[in-house]
């Protein structure tokens, strides 16, 4: 079988994993899986909270809540993406066996390099973006190690330093991990600080576990594949963001979590012993 990723491209991630974005590049060119028919029949066949799509002419910042629906169906806004204006994304491909291959394929090819890091790979999901000729994915944070692979058309991936809270302050992570959204307040002077990331048709970037970043695509229809795993480690950030949100709303002024390879268990384990008792709200 092919490899999609390559020895220089498989040493350079290793090298910057898991806390700085660096380009990669990959062979999946092209695959009988991604073709914009193949996607748009995948997306009619996933469960509707599998699919989410909107208008591509969205500003930066934006609140989830205020994103206007595009009018289209998920079929139909794949099957016009070149004219309809609009974002597509369709989460957990993985529910469908052929794609859960294809995931595992890309991703076992990391593995060495990931475990030799964080440990297991823990959770194995892939995403599909289908976006418009200059459409915006505004600017939002995830909880998973993430790597965007570009198979069509062209992006600019702009990120921000993760854990920075000039960018994404600790009620924003603490919110995210008590089930609000994760679209972020933006401002303006932000740009300056961001390192924007070009996207071409063979390459791809890596997205630290919530490090901020917005997206906007090229002059083309695009199609991009992320697949993206959990850690220990990102479960136990995660765990104790939500420690630190029941500590702030008793009035403490908590210290933020440690970014990789800081331990963050003390803090999580308490969590985790909080909600097995209930007592998380």
């Amino acid at each position: 079988m092919t490899r999609i990723f390559d020895d220089e491209t498989t040493t350079r991630f290793a090298k910057h994993y898991p806390e700085t974005p660096h380009r990669l590049n990959h062979h999946l060119r092209v695959h009988d899986l991604l073709t914009l028919e193949a996607i748009a029949d995948l997306s009619e066949a996933l469960p509707a909270g599998s699919v989410e799509y909107h208008p591509g002419d969205l500003p930066v910042g934006i609140d989830a809540a205020d994103v206007p629906d595009n009018g289209l169906s998920i079929g139909e806004t794949i099957r016009t993406i070149d004219a309809c204006r609009s974002w597509a994304v369709l989460k957990n491909i993985e529910q469908r066996p052929d794609y859960a291959a294809l995931l595992m394929q890309l991703l076992n090819e990391l593995r060495p390099a990931i475990e030799a890091k964080t440990g297991r790979m823990l959770r194995p999901q892939g995403f599909i973006f289908v976006s418009s000729p200059n459409s915006m994915t505004p600017y939002h944070f995830d909880p998973e190690h993430n790597i965007l692979l570009q198979l069509r058309g062209s992006k600019v991936m702009t990120q921000f330093p993760a854990g920075d809270a000039r960018f994404a302050p600790p009620s924003a992570h603490e919110a995210y991990h008590s089930g609000h959204q994760r679209n972020l307040v933006w401002r303006d002077d932000f740009q300056a600080s961001g390192t924007a990331i070009d996207l071409a048709p063979g390459q791809a970037v890596f997205v630290p576990v919530m490090a901020p970043h917005f997206v906007r695509n090229g002059p083309e229809p695009s199609i991009s594949l992320s697949i993206t795993w959990r850690s220990d480690w990102s479960f136990a950030e995660a765990d104790a963001h939500g420690f630190n949100r029941l500590l702030r709303s008793a009035g403490f002024e908590p210290k933020a979590p440690g970014r990789f390879p800081a331990s963050n268990k003390p803090k999580a384990y308490a969590y985790r012993a909080l909600r097995k008792a209930g007592l998380t709200g």
